[in-house]
């Protein structure tokens, strides 16, 4: 009950907004997975920052989402609902992809949709004119790349996903599978080029920080011999003190490279903890430049410009030999 509640103020609060706006601004709405989400805060910096250089625009950014991460129907509820009022554009980044195509079938949008930072299924990629974001892909390959790098005799390994249908992490985990079992469509790793997923893992943590660093204070310490933890998506340290914790039972470990840690993600406490030695590589998207573009990329579509599908925003590859340098500028 708590969550809907919260739910549905963060919807009602979206959507006054744009009402307010409505008789001097035409709204171009960034939807994302969940406001309690600190990689998403940047990305709504990016949206704030645009409507600080257009000033004078007819249109203005409006970054929401549920509450909470976890919220799946939330998400859905809430761009039905800007569906409904009529914004001028949206850019969703969809939590549970077939549920956000089932409504976006359903309700036929008038107005130009797009996904930022997590795409929908490729079936259903007709019912958004294009993406803007990472190559989720190629983010688990260099995933894989680097742990063969540090690690180049395989072991055991256990991964940890976020949302079960989201499809911008299934595709990092497909990446990254692909590159350490050296081939395509391996749904589980059973020995590939010396690497074996425990039982258990994958893990999936619905985007919740405190449960992202539950698991993997549990795995590490259950699974002594445990050769490497991907974090698919930086949720765990996105909680700096529980990673810290976290860091500190298993430092030997790491500082050893007995056990390689490899995460997604850049944001300030990641790059922390990197430094701390924390973590062994940390694979970071760019989700202010998503915020700052999506508003551009509405407005072309509105104006029925061609726009390339899809946008890719690149990646960055920090390690502790390069960390002070690392980040795009």
């Amino acid at each position: 009950m708590k969550r809907l509640l919260l739910s549905i103020a963060s919807a009602g609060l979206a959507l006054a907004v744009a009402s307010a706006n409505a008789a001097d601004k035409k709204t171009l709405a960034v939807v994302v997975k969940g406001l309690d989400n600190p990689f998403f805060t940047v990305l709504g910096n990016g949206c704030k920052k645009w409507n600080a250089d257009h000033k004078d625009s007819p249109y203005e950014c409006l970054y929401t989402g549920p509450a909470l991460s976890s919220d799946e129907a939330g998400e859905v509820q809430l761009v039905a609902d800007l569906i409904a009022k009529g914004v001028s554009g949206i850019a969703i980044s969809p939590s549970n992809a077939p549920a956000m195509a089932s409504m976006l079938k359903e309700k036929k949008p008038a107005m130009p949709v797009m996904t930022i930072d997590a795409d929908l299924q490729p079936a259903d990629r007709a019912l958004r004119k294009t993406y803007l974001g990472t190559k989720n892909y190629d983010m688990g390959v260099k995933m894989a790349q680097h742990l063969t790098k540090l690690n180049s005799k395989g072991g055991t390994v256990c991964l940890q996903l976020g949302n079960v249908a989201a499809n911008n992490i299934n595709e990092r985990a497909a990446g990254f599978r692909d590159t350490i079992s050296g081939k395509q469509g391996a749904e589980r790793l059973k020995g590939q080029n010396g690497w074996t997923e425990i039982d258990g893992c994958p893990l999936y943590t619905n985007d919740d920080i405190a449960t992202a660093n539950q698991q993997m204070a549990d795995v590490t310490g259950a699974h002594q011999d445990l050769a490497a933890f991907i974090l698919v998506g930086g949720w765990a340290q996105f909680g700096p003190e529980a990673y810290a914790a976290n860091c500190k039972q298993i430092k030997s470990r790491l500082d050893s490279k007995q056990l390689i840690v490899i995460a997604g993600d850049t944001l300030p406490p990641q790059m922390a903890a990197l430094k701390a030695g924390c973590s062994h590589a940390q694979i970071g998207q760019r989700p202010f430049e998503m915020g700052n573009r999506a508003p551009d990329v509405l407005i072309d579509l509105i104006a029925g410009k061609k726009v390339e599908d899809p946008l890719y925003t690149g990646l960055d590859e920090c390690t502790p030999a390069n960390v002070d340098s690392c980040l795009a500028k």
